[in-house]
């Protein structure tokens, strides 16, 4: 049975992307296989990373699409021309539509660097969390996976891990704690957890 064919979408610097890459050269991610990556950013240092792992990268803008209907559109036609199973958002900043995530029931991922629900929804996201974090005073914080769906932040959790708030952080220092002790964690052993499912599934299908 072949393993699940994963897109990931990003937008920046690809930390996420490159804990995901490491977790499948590993061999903890087993069950799913990095395809392809999409950003809606050019400059994105994570198209760099794919390069470097192997993986097609793609650059989808909403500009260059003609809004974002016309990226959502062209997003959908590159992953079902590339048989994606499963998509995950690494730091991806750009909010997808209830058209395009019922199109992906529960094989949307992201990650999201606070508990859920706390620091979480519309604005929430990068350092603006971890600001909100230091700035509210909670001792301890941490990353949530999750489905994606029309809401923000709103899907089903996954996997939840705490991360302690200690004296003297900044919002980049906490950034930075938080991807090393959760995010970089949590993310791949969604991707397996999801991907293993996925293949499931579709045995029982072809069983039937």
């Amino acid at each position: 049975m072949r393993r699940a064919r994963i897109a990931v979408l990003v937008s920046g610097g690809g930390t996420n992307l490159q804990a995901l890459l490491d977790a499948q050269q590993s061999g903890a991610l087993r069950s799913g296989e990095i395809v392809l990556v999409v950003s809606n950013n050019p400059d994105a240092y994570a198209l760099t990373r794919a390069a470097a792992a192997g993986v097609e990268a793609r650059t989808l803008t909403r500009k260059d699409c003609g809004g974002q209907e016309g990226f959502e559109a062209s997003l959908l036609a590159l992953l079902e021309e590339k048989r994606i199973d499963l998509i995950i958002l690494a730091g991806f900043m750009s909010i997808l539509s209830r058209g395009f995530t019922d199109r992906y029931p529960e094989r949307i991922l992201n990650v999201h660097p606070a508990l859920i629900p706390s620091f979480c929804g519309k604005g929430f996201y990068g350092l603006r969390v971890h600001e909100a974090a230091l700035a509210y005073g909670v001792k301890v914080t941490g990353a949530t996976v999750h489905f994606v769906n029309e809401v923000p932040d709103g899907g089903r959790i996954i996997f939840q891990k705490a991360v302690d708030v200690l004296p003297g952080d900044t919002p980049e220092i906490l950034q930075k704690r938080v991807m090393e002790q959760a995010e970089w964690q949590l993310l791949p052993r969604a991707a397996e957890l999801v991907s293993a499912e996925i293949i499931e599934k579709r045995k029982v299908l072809s069983d039937d």
